[in-house]
């Protein structure tokens, strides 16, 4: 199995590598287009500003080849929100890959969600054997809508996308990495694929 996590400069990487590393999986970080395109299994993670992660993705010429690989691809937080067709942080137009725009939270609630909430409506092998209402950690200002490509929700002042998928494309916006054995099952199910 050769995992590749996309090392484009924005990410929290190494968390991401521990807990395949404790599923028995080496991860190689890479930001490399041959290695990426020759992986079975693809994890595109992002921490940070929208606009910027797209710049460092533009300047290595990521942003074409994200949306052709053909093997299962997972991104992670912002990674999923680039995955989208735009964002309202720092306008950002996004890879396209979801057909759903990404939005900022109100000021009604607090901002970022930073903690622990539920996923529901699970709609996906990638949720095998998680049960319904599983808890996420989740850190972020911005959400994906809810849409035709939802495969999960969460209820955050209002119900958003927490996980999105599009044929061999996945989006979660919690963080499987630091969300003890129910996100350390989604990552081996993303693996099993």
């Amino acid at each position: 199995m050769k995992l590749v996590i996309i090392d484009y400069g924005a990410g929290n990487i190494k968390s991401i590598q521990f807990a395949f590393k404790r599923l028995g999986y080496d991860a190689i970080l890479s930001n490399n287009p041959e290695e990426i395109k020759a992986a079975d299994k693809v994890i595109f993670p992002g921490v940070g500003e929208a606009s910027s992660a797209m710049k460092m993705l533009k300047a290595s010429g990521l942003d074409t080849l994200i949306p052709t690989l053909k093997q299962p691809v997972l991104g992670i937080c912002l990674g999923m929100q680039l995955m989208c067709k735009s964002s309202e942080e720092g306008n950002t137009e996004g890879l396209g890959i979801f057909d759903v725009a990404v939005k900022r939270f109100n000021n009604s609630v607090k901002v970022p969600q930073m903690g622990w909430n539920t996923i529901a409506n699970l709609k996906s092998d990638l949720f095998k054997d998680v049960k319904n209402e599983a808890f996420m950690y989740s850190v972020h200002s911005f959400y994906a809508e809810n849409c035709k490509e939802s495969i999960a929700t969460t209820t955050y002042s209002i119900d958003f996308a927490s996980a999105l998928q599009h044929n061999n494309f996945y989006g979660v916006q919690f963080h499987p990495e630091k969300s003890s054995t129910e996100g350390e099952q989604i990552l081996k199910n993303f693996i099993e694929l």
